[in-house]
């Protein structure tokens, strides 16, 4: 029983639309990416020197690289025994998604599609992705 996935992925969360013989399922996987964060002591320190303001964005780079990281490996887990793979949405999420497919041997003949969408509805959702594979 093959399956044909779409993905409308953004920061925030992914609408996975499996389809298996006339049926549909959806599965909505979270991201947990902090995309505004403000790290405890970030503030003016004073030292031996005059004041100096220390910025803690390598940190937050770094945090925000291990949950993406993390969140592409929760969506690979969901399309491992698919049959083809399309991937929409607004953000710059599905090109950094594209390319790990592309990078992971396993998958990179599983994806058909990248395309470019707004927000859309579960229903909005669901009918694209069955348009898309007719």
């Amino acid at each position: 029983m093959k399956q044909k996935i779409g993905i409308w992925i953004d920061t925030r969360q992914a609408f996975i639309v499996k389809l298996s013989n006339d049926k549909h399922t959806v599965k909505i996987i979270e991201s947990n990416i902090d995309t505004r964060e403000r790290v405890e002591g970030e503030s003016k320190k004073y030292g031996r020197f005059g004041g100096q303001y220390l910025t803690y964005e390598k940190h937050q780079q770094n945090r925000k690289k291990e949950q993406t990281n993390i969140y592409f490996k929760n969506l690979l887990k969901e399309i491992q025994t698919c049959e083809s793979v399309v991937l929409f949405g607004p953000s710059q999420m599905k090109n950094l998604f594209e390319k790990e497919l592309k990078n992971n041997m396993q998958f990179a003949s599983k994806l058909v599609g990248v395309h470019s969408s707004d927000l859309l509805t579960e229903n909005q959702t669901i009918a694209w992705v069955k348009d898309f594979y007719k």
